[in-house]
């Protein structure tokens, strides 16, 4: 029997989850549900049912409506997922005197300027996704219950598709690649932010004042262009198969590959409050990147 609290995960099979089943592992009981076994937040009534049964001390809601074009369409869907159901959690989580840890997105600013938004800043999502995520931290602010939420950006993993895969799947079968070039933001990886909120949510539970709302993404930042290249010139070093010379990664503009769902173009999120309030340090995008290649292609 473990000592420590019990925790409550959802999505345990997502790129977050797989990750976060590692993360916590050390500090409690986890308990890991995907949505075949009681952890549908699209069924939130089965769902509550479900954590009031567990009664756990920690609740990490690592599950989410992540199709942002189809979120244009499939709004209720979005909003049910991404809004009401955490909302519900956190109003559970308060009743239990429980944590509650949840993750949203730069898609809740509205992509202007140029510098690093912190947690304070004026929101304006362009996306229903993007209005739907804030609407569910707003929910869990409201509800009153220690929380954390983290925001982050351009989350990728090993498991599962990312767009580095999906670059080099590319650039193995053309001589030319076309990359948007004026969004701006930092890959994350997922086993960053798993790491990042173990170590966390350990000193949340040893200084509740630290509930809050926070931006977690890796340091430095770089365009989906300048990512594409990255990722091809190191996947090349490797003895990847790439067609694509080097000097045929086009940059263009979002409004020459328009898509349901307008995107941000600057995705910056600065982290200086995570940095201060819990001592950590964010290695560099590339560092994630490359490890995560080496996995992938070694």
């Amino acid at each position: 029997m473990s000592n420590g609290p019990r925790i409550l995960l959802l999505g345990k099979n997502g790129q977050l989850g797989w990750e976060l089943q590692r993360s916590l592992a050390p500090l409690g009981e986890v308990l890991a549900l995907d949505r075949q076994n009681g952890g549908d937040l699209a069924q939130s009534e089965a769902l509550l049912a479900r954590v009031r049964e567990f009664s756990p001390q920690i609740i990490v809601n690592a599950a989410a409506y992540t199709a942002v074009d189809k979120a244009e369409t499939e709004r209720d869907s979005a909003w049910q997922i991404n809004a009401t159901t955490p909302g519900l959690l956190a109003k559970q989580a308060r009743d239990l005197n429980a944590w509650l840890i949840h993750y949203s997105s730069d898609y809740v600013f509205d992509g202007s300027g140029e510098h690093a938004r912190h947690e304070d800043e004026l929101t304006g999502p362009l996306s229903v996704y993007g209005a739907s995520k804030l609407a569910g931290e707003d929910a869990i602010r409201a509800s009153g219950c220690q929380h954390l939420i983290l925001r982050t950006s351009w989350v990728y993993a090993a498991r599962g598709g990312n767009f580095a895969k999906t670059m080099l799947r590319l650039a193995a079968e053309r001589e030319q690649l076309r990359v948007i070039a004026d969004q701006i933001g930092a890959p994350t990886g997922a086993d960053l932010l798993a790491d990042l909120t173990a170590h966390m949510l350990s000193a949340c539970l040893r200084n509740p004042q630290l509930s809050g709302s926070y931006h977690a993404v890796a340091a430095g930042e770089t365009s989906w262009h300048a990512y594409a290249q990255y990722v091809i010139a190191l996947a090349r070093s490797m003895g990847a198969p790439i067609k694509v010379a080097a000097d045929q990664v086009q940059a263009i503009a979002s409004s020459e590959y328009p898509t349901p769902a307008r995107r941000p173009l600057n995705s910056r999120l600065s982290c200086d409050k995570l940095r201060r309030n819990f001592g950590l340090q964010l290695p560099h995008w590339q560092q994630g990147v490359e490890r995560m290649l080496t996995e992938i292609l070694k």
